[in-house]
């Protein structure tokens, strides 16, 4: 058994984090209703069924179904999305690649030639109006199709220049701009065939070239990489990846931000495509070091490519291709809170988790809009954890991850996170101080009710948050379960 005792001197400052830490994407397939990944079974969920293996790429149509817009009109979906706090709020995903906006009606709801879908003018209000009352920053990624090609097969800026004209006027102007997503796996993405990393080379820097010229308040965001085998857990088998030096060796213009897609592996319906974790390693030390590796990876090409910029994870979840089985329930919490607390001991920036409450990663679920476990997390980090990081000066092992950061609330003192990843044995912590605990756990790890000390979080009424009550511990000892995320608001000792 793990046995720390938190220290009571000064803690070396590390940095500053962005105030929109903790956002989020609402993929374009469901803002204008299209394919997205199927849902996992309850059975599935629970790991009772086995989940069906494809044998290659050309049966990927099989994981996924079609679906309807989200309702942002929802006001719960609305409230819950309020209660995070300002975000970033992203609308990408390869649906946005192919996406023509239509929003003067012109179409007759007949999708134009070189795209494969269509944005209305009344789907993209009820978008602005959600990120509006949400405190939402938003992040768009344009259209990089056959539809937007000039007759030189280079990237056209119009239909761009459409949706950022019409969003500032609405009163919702676009934040930042992602030039498309996940361009080094075009072929999931809808560009034109035979898309080269020399050809988004080209086309980043006419879209950054573009933006600084006519809208220089909105940032510029790349590369948007994804599925890079930077060790020996994650990565693609059967998909030929474009590295992101590649893709950036050719660009004059520099990104405000740089930015990476983080999926620990592929889910158990994606493994065809590459390295899939099953549930029983998911506490794991070689698992959950899989986002600090990404971090440490990419914060080396963001400052050879990127000096000085912020780091952005715009994609971010437990499993490529929808989410793994546990991703709606409790066993993924520890997965979250530890990226988000290892994330910022390496740099500053923003990670978005996908998505907001599309399939089984969603924040909320579809369909009725309640929250997941991995809500309630991000909404007491939120609530606890305040921008100034800290170093704990304590090691990564199992049982024990902890993470320090200033109090949310302004007053002196730290917030700790710990994470005990011992699915066995508690961890005891020697606190110097009057503290407030706030301890996560579940009934068992796959359970889609979170804890808090010991009761179950769930909205009161319709759609009202309960409020997030920690209890006072004393000085002395204090035991944290297995398998638990626990916030400690220290005292000034």
């Amino acid at each position: 058994m793990i046995k720390i005792k938190l220290p009571t001197d000064s803690l070396p400052f590390l940095r500053e984090m962005d105030s929109r830490l903790v956002s989020y994407n609402i993929e374009m397939t469901e803002v204008t209703g299209g394919t997205f990944w199927k849902l996992y079974t309850p059975g599935q969920i629970e790991g009772r069924e086995e989940v069906p293996q494809l044998a290659d790429l050309s049966q990927m149509g099989s994981l996924l179904e079609m679906f309807p817009p989200a309702d942002l009109q929802d006001q719960r979906a609305l409230d819950l999305a309020k209660a995070l706090g300002p975000a970033y709020i992203r609308v990408s995903g390869s649906w946005a690649t192919t996406t023509y906006y239509d929003l003067d009606g012109r179409t007759n709801g007949k999708v134009p030639e070189g795209f494969h879908s269509i944005l209305t003018r009344d789907q993209w209000d009820r978008l602005l109006d959600f990120v509006k009352y949400a405190d939402g920053k938003l992040l768009i990624s344009p259209a990089n199709c056959d539809g937007v090609r000039n007759p030189d097969g280079t990237w056209n800026p119009g239909q761009l220049k459409l949706l950022l004209d019409y969003s500032r006027d609405y009163g919702v102007p676009v934040s930042a701009v992602e030039f498309m997503n996940e361009p080094n796996t075009t072929i999931l993405g809808g560009t034109p065939s035979n898309y080269t990393a020399e050809d988004f080379s080209r086309d980043q820097d006419l879209c950054f070239r573009f933006l600084k010229e006519n809208y220089p308040e909105v940032l510029t965001v790349g590369p948007c990489s994804s599925g890079e085998k930077f060790s020996p857990y994650v990565g693609y088998h059967n998909l030929s990846v474009i590295p992101s030096e590649d893709l950036l060796e050719g660009c004059k213009e520099q990104a405000d931000v740089y930015s990476y897609h983080m999926y620990n592996c592929f889910s158990e319906r994606g493994a065809f495509l590459g390295i899939h974790w099953p549930g029983d390693k998911a506490l794991s030390e070689e698992y959950l070091g899989i986002p600090w590796e990404a971090a440490c990876y990419y914060k080396k090409l963001r400052d050879q490519y990127c000096p000085g910029a912020q780091m952005w994870v715009t994609e971010s979840g437990d499993a490529g291709c929808g989410g793994n089985t546990w991703a709606s329930t409790f066993l993924d919490v520890i997965r979250s809170a530890d990226e988000l607390g290892r994330f910022c001991t390496v740099t500053d920036g923003v990670i978005f988790h996908n998505t907001f409450m599309a399939s089984d990663y969603g924040y909320l679920d579809f369909e009725t809009h309640l929250p997941r476990p991995n809500y309630w997390l991000v909404l007491l980090w939120n609530q606890l954890m305040g921008a100034k990081v800290y170093d704990s000066g304590q090691e990564i092992r199992e049982g024990f991850h902890c993470y320090v950061h200033s109090r949310k609330d302004g007053k002196k003192g730290y917030a700790y996170m710990i994470v005990n990843n011992s699915s066995l044995e508690a961890a005891l912590v020697e606190l110097p101080c009057k503290s407030t605990v706030y301890a996560l756990t579940a009934d068992y790890l796959r359970s889609p009710k979170l804890l808090l000390n010991g009761k179950p979080l769930e909205l009161t009424g319709t759609a009202q948050l309960p409020p997030l009550e920690g209890k006072m511990q004393e000085a002395g000892t204090l035991s944290l379960a297995p398998a638990s995320v626990t916030f400690l608001v220290l005292e000034e000792s």
